[in-house]
């Protein structure tokens, strides 16, 4: 039975992939400083190949026994969790990397690490192929996260030719589904809570910037193909069905057929223009491409959310 290594498994994406791993096969262990992610993503989780390891990976890891392949996605992931942890975010993409890439060095276990399309920053080429090297402002407050996963990156690179360790490296596009936090700051989460709850939807800017939105279990499906792939080399994952952010505030609104009002506030620092991946990569290498479309899928979460913002009325209330 194959032995996998999830670091931030209990994060939005870590879960699902704890989930889809267990389902799999794997004996998955799961390993998580639970800075922003949650044991609620996981306490669901009922099987005797599954471990729950609380630790933070910028420290020593020790772990015993056997170990085929090692996933790396501990780090905060949204503007609102890097803005508030900026050192930790640099610390988990710099030394926790590297902690994690020498314990899959001493394992032998192969190794994928989540990277992210804001390695592109705001991009000057569109849609964004692996071949783009970026347009990253490393003094901005995004840039703890850019050039945290950047350095994680070059590090992986940096192993896989010194080293000759197997490694993979998936970009992530922006990616939404059950689990994510109600306070997560990015714009479906946001969206989705204040229509239910009737407030205004806010959009920032004039809402023209665009964005690519892939559906959790279609990242999932691309992610597991990459691992078990000869690719050493960045691959985007992401679907490339791009919109304007005030198109996807519109259809969270008429699919939650809301009330609320569409209000505009000040565009943050550095908020990319565009975000699309080129994905002819994943099609050509993995024979992979997302399945659902950004109403399917919201279709298919807003229940988790419904329920979910009910849940924080019930404690608010203290029921």
């Amino acid at each position: 039975m194959p032995r996998i290594l999830i670091t931030g498994g209990a994060g939005f994406l870590g879960s699902h992939l704890c989930e889809h791993f267990l389902q799999k096969g794997f004996e998955v262990v799961c390993m998580d400083n639970l800075l922003t992610g949650s044991i609620d993503n996981i306490s669901h989780i009922r099987d005797r190949r599954f471990t729950f390891i609380h630790h933070d990976v910028t420290e020593y890891i020790y772990l015993s026994g056997p170990l085929q392949f090692v996933l790396h996605f501990a780090s905060p992931a949204s503007p609102s969790d890097y803005y508030q942890y900026p050192i930790q975010t640099l610390k988990v993409g710099s030394l926790g990397t590297h902690k994690v890439l020498g314990l899959a060095k001493e394992k032998g276990a192969r190794f994928l690490l989540a990277s992210t399309s804001e390695v592109y920053g705001d991009p000057l080429v569109h849609p964004q192929p692996e071949t783009y090297s970026g347009n990253v402002d490393t003094l901005c407050r995004r840039g703890v996260y850019d050039e945290a996963k950047r350095f994680a990156e070059a590090l992986t690179m940096a192993y896989h030719r010194h080293h000759g360790l197997d490694t993979r490296i998936v970009r992530i596009f922006n990616t939404y589904g059950p689990r994510m936090r109600l306070d997560d700051g990015r714009a479906l989460p946001t969206f989705i809570r204040q229509a239910i709850e009737g407030e205004p939807l806010s959009v920032f800017g004039s809402g023209e910037q665009t964005r690519s939105f892939c559906y959790v279990s279609d990242l999932v499906e691309g992610i597991f193909r990459l691992l078990h792939s000869d690719e050493a080399f960045p691959v985007n994952i992401g679907n490339p069905e791009e919109m304007t952010v005030v198109q996807a505030a519109r259809l969270v609104r008429d699919l939650l057929q809301s009330r609320s009002e569409i209000v505009f506030n000040e565009l943050p620092e550095n908020d990319p223009k565009v975000r699309r991946p080129d994905i002819s990569k994943a099609r050509r290498i993995l024979g992979w491409e997302p399945r659902i479309s950004l109403e399917e899928g919201l279709r298919l979460c807003l229940p988790y959310f419904q329920e979910a913002v009910r849940a924080q009325h019930v404690r608010s209330a203290g029921g």
